[in-house]
């Protein structure tokens, strides 16, 4: 035996054949769902408490807040938030009901609602934020020089499993 073999005796070749190297399907899967259950009922947790909002409500007054003139309509939502239009009918209704959004129709375009922030959801959707934002970050921050290429992954995953219409 070679010096160099006793050093490497046992040591696959190839780091793909070690085990957790490359983890199978299943539990990349399972490390998503369970990541994204956790951050989701994290963040909706302090949402709740300091400010009144779900996530989803939150995310729904943010993406109102992102469009042109504070107004987006209910499909623009929807489409944004992967909600049913069901779905971002309630959201928007209990926005609404909270003061934070109206819902109109423009003048001249009479089929489409538009859901447009109020005074109070901009000032909600603003302090909102900063919690939403500060929590997501920390909790992020835990993949360190990983954040770049977990990101660009993902990316990759999600854009090629959108529903094209």
């Amino acid at each position: 035996m070679r010096p160099d073999d006793v050093l490497t005796t046992g040591i696959p070749a190839d780091p793909a054949a070690l085990a957790g190297a490359a983890p199978r399907p299943a539990e990349t899967w399972l490390r998503i769902v369970q990541v994204h259950d956790r951050i989701t009922h994290r963040v909706d947790s302090a949402l709740h408490r300091e400010h009144d909002l779900s996530l989803t409500g939150f995310e729904a007054l943010r993406r109102i807040a992102e469009a042109p003139g504070e107004r987006a309509t209910m499909g623009e939502v929807a489409e944004a938030l992967g909600l049913s239009r069901a779905g971002v009918t309630s959201t928007v209704g209990r926005l609404v009901e909270q003061g934070l959004v109206v819902r109109e129709r423009r003048p001249g375009d009479r089929r489409l609602l538009h859901a447009r922030l109020t005074e109070a959801g901009r000032e909600r959707a603003r302090a909102a934020a900063v919690t939403h934002d500060e929590l997501v970050a920390r909790l992020l921050a835990l993949l360190g020089d990983d954040a770049a290429a977990v990101t660009d992954a993902l990316a990759r995953v999600s854009a090629a499993t959108r529903v094209r219409r």
